[in-house]
């Protein structure tokens, strides 16, 4: 299967598993609430929203959303092709697969923030988003909120008193809420980021043949430059035989006595 297949393939996979699971929770339940899984009080559903990045990081007010999604499409249009130029060159397909997972999550919460806005209504405490109301969406082209549901508050805690700033206060580990775009990003970064001297390593044989090929390419200067100073050298001696031999030819005044 062509390496092209395969990425074009993750990145409809994850794509295709991020959307439904947020349209589902857009549409079946109302904001902040959530259900365990499987039981475990730290493994969580908890429906959210936020203007911003991953894990509920964002910039401030509409401007900054808009900045921040004007800012993701650039940089999505710039990984496709970054993608497209290692495609071509022959790049690993572990590299290959941790790109598309980084592109793939940054198109999911694009498509939140460009379209959701559009085909939503508001999701309040208490009520149900609808979706293609009749009274319109609650916000405009790139200004809509990513869905967020993915919540792992594993323990938490207060901080020992002798730490600076932050002695005495609550935490919760892990708060952050999230959803599946966000981890293909976090995946493919993490994988990039452990397996890189595997990835960006020089292959011996290319390197090699390049050491070949410079030490070729010095060869035919030296023999260039030597045979440019073997065609100088029959001129000089042309030069030196045209010239008469004057000890030759002059006779000897004692001899002539």
């Amino acid at each position: 299967m062509k390496k092209s297949v395969i990425i074009i393939s993750v990145i409809l996979l994850v794509l295709l598993l991020d959307q439904s699971l947020k349209v589902w929770i857009k549409t079946t339940m109302v904001y902040n609430d959530y259900f365990t899984l499987l039981g475990f009080d730290w493994a969580r559903i908890h429906f959210v929203e936020n203007n911003g990045m991953a894990f509920g990081i964002s910039l401030g007010g509409e401007y900054g959303k808009l900045a921040l999604s004007l800012f993701r499409i650039i940089a999505v249009i710039a990984l496709g092709y970054y993608i497209r130029l290692l495609i071509k060159a022959g790049a690993s397909l572990g590299i290959l697969v941790s790109f598309a997972l980084i592109l793939a999550g940054a198109l999911g919460n694009i498509i939140d923030s460009a379209f959701y806005g559009l085909i939503f209504s508001e999701s309040y405490h208490g009520q149900v988003a609808t979706m293609f109301p009749e009274e319109g969406g609650y916000a405009g082209f790139l200004h809509g909120k990513v869905v967020d549901m993915l919540h792992f508050p594993m323990f938490s805690g207060t901080y020992p008193e002798w730490i600076p700033f932050l002695g005495g206060k609550f935490y919760t580990f892990f708060s952050p809420v999230f959803n599946l775009a966000d981890s293909s990003i976090t995946i493919g970064v993490l994988y990039i980021l452990i397996f890189q001297r595997q990835f960006f390593k020089t292959d011996p044989n290319q390197q090699e043949g390049a050491e070949n090929k410079d030490g070729q390419e010095k060869a035919s200067t030296e023999t260039e430059v030597a045979a440019s100073e073997d065609n100088t050298n029959p001129t000089d001696n042309e030069a030196e035989a045209d010239t008469p031999n004057l000890d030759s030819t002059q006779e000897d005044p004692e001899k002539e006595v």
